[in-house]
């Protein structure tokens, strides 16, 4: 005998309103799921590489001497050679008493003991380097470079350069190099005075302009960035300003004892005394100073 189970009225509603809200449940958990894998995969592909902090690093220096410095001196080129500090200076007409010379700086009393002097009235003196028995002169607007026999300090020859100024100058041992203002660094030939290559001067802001008195130490080019206190180390093979040392306390030092002072420039390094020496544009004073190279 079969037995036949009846229902209510409400009994088959319930049955498929359960089986209805299961379905809904088991969809509802698999769009959560799925939504929290998308979450994952967003934040798989979204994740941003740390930036590369690009700012020169700040270098840190002490003073470890302080000499008397010629007020009377507009500093455009400054270096030693064979143990001796030179200066060469420019002529600017708002102080009459400027000149345009380069020679031996005596340290005692911060006077230049001349070796050669231009007229003032036609050229204004800018950098000076040593190599290979001569010294190589830059004038700043005049386009003319002159070359000296660096013994006798007489004159030997003329030359011009690709750029529209001549301002610092140094040398590596092969080439003349020198700066004209601008964010670039011109290599020159010493006998043909042609432009070898142009080193594009930049730090984490882009090109890094008027770039002014040269010094090389350690293979690193060290220079004074006009109207700033700064001297930039830079990248000899990049161009790239790895380092930047902040010397707006010998600034303020200098304004201070003579507010006739002007902007700092002039950096020479002491190879053999392993000395740097640092001044500015009619400074009361010259700082031997100290810093990691």
């Amino acid at each position: 005998m079969i037995m036949l189970k009846t229902f209510s009225k409400t009994e088959p509603y319930f049955c498929c309103l359960s089986l209805i809200m299961n379905k809904r449940l088991i969809t509802a958990i698999v769009l959560v799921l799925l939504a929290a894998c998308n979450n994952k995969e967003d934040k798989t592909t979204t994740t941003n590489a740390p930036e590369t902090d690009n700012t020169p690093a700040i270098i840190n220096f002490s003073v470890m001497n302080v000499f008397p410095h010629d007020t009377t001196s507009f500093t455009e080129g400054f270096l030693v050679h064979d143990g001796q500090l030179y200066e060469s200076t420019g002529h600017v007409e708002e102080v009459p008493s400027t000149r345009s010379l380069f020679g031996i700086v005596d340290l005692k009393t911060g006077k230049i003991q001349p070796k050669v002097e231009l007229d003032k009235t036609k050229y204004f003196g800018e950098g000076i380097v040593f190599l290979n028995g001569k010294v190589y002169q830059l004038t700043y607007k005049t386009k003319i470079g002159f070359v000296y026999d660096a013994k006798t300090f007489k004159k030997i020859g003329e030359f011009t350069f690709p750029s529209a100024e001549g301002w610092g100058m140094t040398t590596d041992g092969t080439y003349l190099i020198m700066s004209d203002g601008t964010s670039n660094i011109n290599y020159l030939d010493p006998n043909t005075f042609k432009l070898i290559k142009v080193l594009g001067v930049t730090d984490n802001n882009g090109p890094a302009s008027n770039i002014n008195e040269l010094e090389i130490i350690n293979n690193y080019i060290y220079a004074n960035q006009y109207t700033t206190n700064y001297i930039l180390k830079i990248d000899a093979s990049s161009g790239k300003v790895v380092g930047r040392i902040d010397f707006r306390t010998l600034d303020s030092e200098a304004r201070n004892k003579y507010p006739e002072a002007k902007e700092m420039n002039g950096i020479a390094y002491d190879s053999v005394a392993k000395k740097v020496y640092v001044t500015g544009k009619l400074w009361p004073n010259i700082y031997e100073v100290k810093f990691s190279y």
